[in-house]
């Protein structure tokens, strides 16, 4: 596939979509002419079903372009380590939607934490000017191909190498963070660097992205959630344990009948969002069969349930375990429903030096769960 094709297709896919921010036009002339080919390795990854296999742009270009260019919400994997993905050219929409988010100017100074390929520091660059963007790598090799991309493209980007959770000490204060990783608590050291009145854009967890404005006495940070990012975790980050681990082969200790639809599991992200901040410990996966919804959930420690359609429209809820998982699920779920359903974009995060937590609606008198470790 031509790669001029290819950037054309995904570009009219994105304005088809309506992904192009009509407020930061900006977003669209830097991805124009930046594109995200001239950050992608020669070698990319791409899953065949049972593991990571690479896909050499020297043995099979069309297949490499293909990767580079698949869909608006498509990452390309550009590194696997011990047969996991560890880092990635992020899907087009999402970064035009984090830097839409992050609401930049011309001027700023930009700490961005995990630079990666550094395509998206390239695309800050054309928008706040040489000199004045900074990223931090954790991966000395990543961050060395990162300088080469940067340099080749003309960006004027600083790459250090070092742990994006301690920030840039050296070189406050920023006038906006951003993360290009996920983390289940945003690091204190973020939010210290940054101005009175700065702004920080991250992944949260498994669901969702924020954007924290610090308060003018610099003592805490608040804003809201901002959209879908599905985002690696930080390095180092503990495997997840796989449900079968958890499960065992003990016999549940639970069983009944459920009359509940289950299909907002597989579709509602609001939904799945809420359950994700009420129960922050809990996986949830859900499929469709020819029977029906299926789920299996876990608390990555000794608990489980699943739910197991069958012929009939017939539902069964097994669990297993000190906690029973499904009651919980169902019970969270329900008051989510008596509180209005509130929607991913109704929820915002808090954070200080000490504390942070998540809340619906407004925040400081509404509902609100602590964030975990």
């Amino acid at each position: 596939m031509d790669l001029v094709e290819a950037r054309s297709r995904l570009a009219a896919e994105m304005q088809r979509r309506r992904d192009w921010p009509e407020r930061a036009p900006w977003i669209r002339a830097a991805v124009e002419a930046t594109p995200r080919d001239a950050f992608a390795p020669g070698r990319l990854w791409r899953w065949d079903g049972d593991g990571y296999v690479p896909v050499d742009r020297t043995v099979d270009e069309d297949a490499w372009v293909s990767l580079v260019y698949a869909g608006p919400d498509d990452a390309a994997v550009t590194q696997v380590v011990d047969g996991v993905p560890t880092s990635s050219l992020s899907c087009q929409a999402v970064v035009v939607d984090m830097l839409d988010s992050l609401l930049l100017r011309p001027g700023h100074r930009v700490l961005e934490l995990g630079t990666g390929t550094g395509w998206n520091a390239a695309l800050i660059a054309r928008r706040v000017g040489p000199g004045s963007v900074v990223g931090v790598e954790v991966d000395r090799g990543l961050a060395e191909e990162a300088r080469k991309a940067l340099a080749a493209a003309g960006a004027d980007v600083t790459v250090e190498v070092g742990d994006g959770a301690a920030g840039l000490p050296a070189q406050p204060p920023w006038d906006r963070v951003i993360s290009t990783y996920a983390v289940e608590r945003v690091p204190w050291p973020w939010i210290a660097q940054m101005r009175p009145g700065g702004r920080l854009v991250t992944p949260w967890g498994r669901l969702g992205h924020v954007a924290l404005t610090v308060a003018d006495d610099g003592r805490s940070a608040s804003g809201w959630v901002q959209g879908l990012a599905t985002f690696m975790p930080a390095r180092g980050t503990p495997a997840e344990p796989r449900f079968t681990d958890v499960r065992g082969t003990a016999p549940p200790g639970d069983e009944r009948g459920v009359a509940r639809d289950l299909a907002p599991l597989c579709d509602d992200a609001h939904l799945l969002f809420a359950l994700r901040v009420a129960l922050p410990e809990l996986r949830v996966h859900a499929a469709r069969d020819a029977d029906g919804v299926n789920a299996w959930i876990h608390d990555g420690d000794t608990s489980w349930a699943v739910y197991s359609a069958s012929a009939g429209s017939r539902t069964t809820l097994y669990q297993g375990g000190a906690r029973r998982l499904g009651d919980e699920l169902e019970t969270a779920w329900d008051r989510w429903i008596a509180a209005g359903g509130p929607g991913l974009y109704d929820h915002g995060m808090t954070v200080t030096s000490d504390s942070q937590y998540v809340w619906a609606h407004h925040p400081d008198t509404g509902p609100r769960w602590p964030t975990t470790t």
